[in-house]
């Protein structure tokens, strides 16, 4: 069981103390308001999407998922049901679950691609929009056990949840274990696992402001690579936390 590179910064140290202060004045809020969790669960949904390319509004998303019909894509309408019904599990989803993870991938992607609920069984690389190769993907044949060695180091480690889940959220882009759904699933494991640590992260909106900062996010992705080290990548992601906190305490 391999530690994936990573540095505990003071940087981090400070993230954390404030996040658990912002937590704490938030915690009341959010159980009593059920209204206010289904809107950040429809903002979480179109933001995760729209990153990847989904053109579907936040009114068009809420208008789908209260059964309304829409003018849109079939394939767009589909990516929606499926991201929400996949958000609706994951209070029940194991993080460390090669089963759950799985699963949550066949939900998210039902209808969509060949190989829903599956590790990919061939090569993938990213390109940047010059067709330049910016980042390959595990062989196929080492996909389930870098996940399952993965899964394993997050389940026993004593690191805190925060900084363990934007490791697993980077490693798992790292590793790109599917055909396609590989930034949704980073995404929404991060905030499974966050969520098992506090219930409040299942209904805050994280997605919303890795969204607004979609070019950072991207960017901090490609430095965390270029060093071997997701140092860089958890302090982003602290900091995106820290703003999506900042933003429902001040609404």
């Amino acid at each position: 069981m391999t530690k994936p590179p990573f540095d505990i910064t003071n940087t981090m140290l400070n993230q954390m103390v404030d996040i658990s202060h912002l937590i704490g004045q938030l915690q009341h809020e959010y159980e009593r308001n059920l209204h206010l969790r289904k809107n950040n669960r429809l903002r979480s949904i179109q933001s995760s999407l729209a990153i990847e390319n989904n053109s579907l509004s936040l009114e068009q998303v809420t208008d789908i998922i209260n059964g309304k019909r829409i003018l849109g894509s079939p394939k767009e309408i589909q990516e929606v049901k499926n991201a929400y019904d996949a958000y609706e599990l994951i209070e029940k989803f194991n993080p460390f679950s090669i089963d759950d993870f799985l699963k949550a991938h066949q939900v998210l992607t039902y209808g969509l691609v060949n190989q829903s609920g599956q590790f990919r069984q061939s090569n993938v690389g990213i390109f940047d929009n010059g067709g330049n190769l910016i980042h390959m993907g595990a062989r196929p044949p080492f996909i389930e056990k870098l996940i399952t060695d993965l899964f394993t180091w997050a389940n026993a480690d004593d690191t805190p949840a925060i900084i363990k889940s934007a490791v697993v959220h980077y490693e798992i882009e790292v590793i790109h274990p599917f055909e396609d759904g590989n930034g949704r699933m980073g995404r929404l494991w991060q905030t499974v696992i966050l969520s098992q640590w506090q219930p409040i992260f299942a209904w805050l909106p994280v997605e919303t402001m890795v969204y607004a900062h979609q070019n950072a996010y991207y960017q901090t992705l490609r430095q965390a690579d270029k060093a071997n080290n997701s140092t860089v990548f958890i302090e982003f992601m602290l900091d995106i936390i820290q703003k999506t906190l900042k933003e429902y305490i001040q609404e």
